[in-house]
């Protein structure tokens, strides 16, 4: 009888440990900025990966696409970046500009650059001010391990205010997505 209560109380403490285990998972909500269409598109200024310094104000007359992104040549962000590369003579020719941003340094991003012939300017947003001002960094999650970072996010600004915010960012057709409604 005694083994029976001591199973049961195993069995018991099992369960709860799991139930415990499964809230954590379902009550994770990712952080999403809270700028939307409509807002002023936060100033800016950083620079590149030349060291020029790049501000909103260079955009005038232009619809810029402001992506953030987590790291220079992982997986997702190469395919994100070769997707805009791929289709920049089109959206150049529609008056759009590209500008990524991410908090990876200079070198880092010459590197990207070289590597993967991306013809438009990535931000080094080391101390994350340009981040912070477009409200993409908070915990995020990935491979069940949550932490704070870069939320994958693209504005489309057009004379200093928002006209669309893309929080479901497709890698690999990311152009596409920026082309749409417009």
């Amino acid at each position: 009888m005694a083994k029976k209560t001591l199973k049961e109380k195993i069995i018991k403490q099992v369960v709860k440990a799991s139930d415990k285990i499964a809230a954590k998972k379902t009550t994770f909500v990712k952080h999403q900025t809270k700028l939307k269409v409509g807002d002023a598109a936060p100033a800016f200024e950083g620079k590149d990966q030349n060291g020029h310094v790049v501000s909103l104000n260079d955009y005038k007359g232009k619809t810029l696409v402001l992506y953030f992104y987590p790291k220079d040549d992982t997986p997702g962000c190469t395919a994100q970046a070769c997707s805009l590369r791929d289709e920049y003579k089109f959206l150049s020719k529609k008056d759009f500009a590209v500008v990524g941003v991410s908090k990876d340094d200079e070198k880092s991003h010459q590197k990207f650059i070289k590597k993967y012939d991306l013809p438009f300017p990535l931000l080094s947003d080391v101390d994350l001010t340009v981040i912070k001002a477009y409200d993409v960094w908070g915990k995020k999650m990935f491979m069940g391990r949550i932490f704070d970072g870069i939320m994958r996010t693209t504005f489309i600004i057009k004379d200093k205010k928002i006209v669309r915010v893309i929080t479901d960012v497709d890698t690999a057709e990311h152009a596409k997505q920026v082309m749409e409604d417009n």
